[in-house]
């Protein structure tokens, strides 16, 4: 989980980008508020997709804002300094619209924050909590009639703010995220004994799940690409169906196994049967996309020379560019910046985590794809996933 210490660290470089004239911020999307202060509900509880915000104050701390059922399916401790926990189930009496608990905990911030130059989270905010506020929908600060505060406070995008802080990881998101790389491989090795004709997309996706759990030591959520692909039908992706492999074909797994918010992303491409030499060459011609792709990554280098570098290999071999992103980067969201194509604006800055995964679908061939998972250094880069991408087992 996220750690006190890095919730801290990230709010100080919040604070750090924010106009100094800005006193309080009102974070509205769930990721933010568990960047912030590690305040999260399990997807897998009976509150999945409910959700808390979180008051940020200068020089006074957090204060989380949510109903009591909410706060009950948090997946771990969390680091906000106070709460306004609004009651919406007792066990007793009928259940109001959940959504007005939480704007009622809103309601609470109306006074503490007027006449105060402030942001909220324009993107993820409910038109109910900025009406309760009186907040100016054009600047995103508080306005009523507080004409000179709101004459000298610019807007604050607080949303893109955010995301862009996240690109830059803390060690205690470094550790969430090997913490589900090891997961990941654990269901990479489940599917490299299980992958031959007869057995099921179905199947393997099952025995993938419970490999990931297992190494985990808890309940996860996966997703991505369980699919076979054939020579008459070279690209097939999304969850599994109750397809059977057949020889020739080549099976793709390409997923993310997500812990407390955070989310690996990688790929092997495996031949079910024997592969033929056309899918030998081109998964050969996939490992030196890769491998160049890898040469270029570090910091200050631009992403769309990292798509140029990775496709070079491809167009030697007359295949053309990877015919889709080179990689992208990897974190809460899934792609999130900086994304490696052709004309991508993003330059690779220490601390992103990033994916590369070349991949080409021929007809009369078939499709591979393969995938590792990176942290950007200043000279360089740190291979975060450690799976085997090979065709064939050995």
């Amino acid at each position: 989980m996220l750690t006190q210490t890095g919730c801290r660290a990230r709010l100080q470089r919040l604070w750090n980008a924010v106009p100094a004239h800005i006193e309080w911020l009102l974070v509205a999307d769930p990721r933010h508020v568990r960047y912030l202060t590690n305040f999260g509900v399990q997807p897998l509880s009976f509150s999945q997709g409910e959700r808390g915000l979180l008051l940020v104050e200068r020089n006074v701390g957090t204060t989380l804002l949510a109903d009591n059922f909410t706060v009950r399916s948090a997946s771990g401790k969390h680091f906000a300094d106070r709460e306004v926990v609004e009651p919406w189930y007792d066990h007793k009496h009928s259940v109001i619209n959940r959504d007005h608990a939480l704007l009622r905990a809103v309601r609470t911030l109306e006074e503490k924050l007027y006449g105060r130059a402030g942001a909220v989270e324009a993107e993820w905010l409910p038109v109910g909590a900025l009406e309760i506020l009186g907040l100016d929908r054009e600047s995103h600060s508080v306005a009523r009639e507080a004409a000179d505060v709101q004459k000298n406070t610019g807007a604050v995008d607080l949303g893109t703010l955010l995301k862009k802080l996240r690109r830059q990881k803390e060690p205690d998101e470094l550790e969430l995220l090997r913490a589900c790389m090891r997961a990941t491989e654990a269901g990479h090795a489940r599917a490299r004994e299980l992958v031959r004709p007869g057995v099921s997309e179905l199947e393997i996706f099952v025995e993938v799940q419970a490999a990931c759990n297992r190494a985990a030591g808890r309940a996860v959520m996966i997703y991505g690409d369980f699919r076979a692909n054939s020579p008459a039908q070279p690209k097939a992706g999304g969850l599994p169906t109750d397809h059977v492999l057949a020889e020739g074909e080549i099976f793709i797994l390409d997923y993310s196994v997500v812990i407390d918010g955070y989310r690996s992303d990688f790929t092997n491409a495996m031949a079910v049967g024997k592969p033929s030499d056309a899918q030998v060459n081109l998964f050969r011609v996939c490992q030196e996309a890769m491998a160049a792709g890898e040469a270029s990554l570090k910091a200050g280098v631009r992403a769309s020379a990292v798509h140029a570098a990775a496709s070079a290999p491809m167009r030697a071999a007359g295949m053309g560019p990877i015919p889709h992103h080179a990689g992208h980067g990897i974190g809460m969201a899934h792609p999130e910046p900086p994304i490696l194509v052709p004309e991508s604006d993003d330059v690779l800055v220490a601390g992103d985590v990033v994916t590369l995964e070349p991949g080409n679908y021929l007809q009369g061939v078939g499709g591979v794809r393969i995938e590792h998972n990176y942290l950007i250094t200043e000279t360089g880069y740190e291979r975060l996933s450690n799976h085997e991408i090979a065709l064939t087992r050995n």
